[in-house]
């Protein structure tokens, strides 16, 4: 379990095919106090600390993972929010986040207002009825606000996000660009609401 609330940013030293994916991942957190096994997300992505040095930890990507997450986010030099999981007592300070990825988006713009960065992305259509003005998403491990939201001509939803200049410079956030993919993860709140809706109609 997680917030969304990013601690560290990482960046992929080597990417090697053993099977699965292993990822070597250089950081800042201080890996004496980090078990292996313990969760760690990775850019929205929980994966699993099964090998570490001082400042780097490794984990293993599957085929599933790879398919169900953004185009080139395994690569090497990529950078990646880390978070590590949440522990009893630790403040909530984004919202419940699984580290499961629902759905990968497209960045459509990013434009300068004032100090902070508005960005719209396009969701898939399967992930329309999740997203709500002023409810929760996590993109790219990131939890954020919807702005607003309107359901687009090719059946996906696109919405927009207002970043703030803390949130983009201690987040890969800066990195995005229209074009480029990006992992989403709904609000698990309106994931259990759309099932309750699903249900009463049957």
């Amino acid at each position: 379990m997680f917030t969304g609330i990013v601690t560290d940013i990482g960046t992929i030293t080597t990417a090697e095919q053993r099977g699965d994916l292993r990822l070597v991942i250089a950081c800042g957190y201080d890996m004496g106090g980090v078990d292996l096994g313990a969760s760690i997300a990775c850019s929205g992505c929980c994966l699993t600390v099964i090998d570490k040095g001082a400042d780097w930890f490794a984990v293993d990507a599957s085929a599933e993972t790879i398919s169900k997450t953004a185009n080139g986010l395994w690569s090497q030099g990529r950078r990646l929010n880390l978070e590590r999981a949440l522990k009893v007592g630790d403040e909530l300070g984004g919202h419940i986040v699984t580290g499961h990825v629902d759905g990968v988006g497209e960045v459509l713009s990013v434009e300068p207002v004032g100090d902070s960065h508005k960005v719209t992305i396009a969701a898939p259509a399967t992930l329309a009825p999740y997203i709500a003005e002023k409810g929760s998403i996590t993109v790219d491990g990131v939890s954020l606000t919807v702005n607003g939201v309107t359901d687009a001509s090719d059946s996906r939803a696109h919405f927009t996000l207002n970043i703030i200049p803390h949130t983009w410079d201690v987040t890969t956030l800066t990195d995005l660009a229209a074009g480029r993919t990006v992992n989403l993860e709904i609000d698990v709140l309106a994931r259990y609401l759309r099932r309750m809706e699903e249900v009463r109609a049957k």
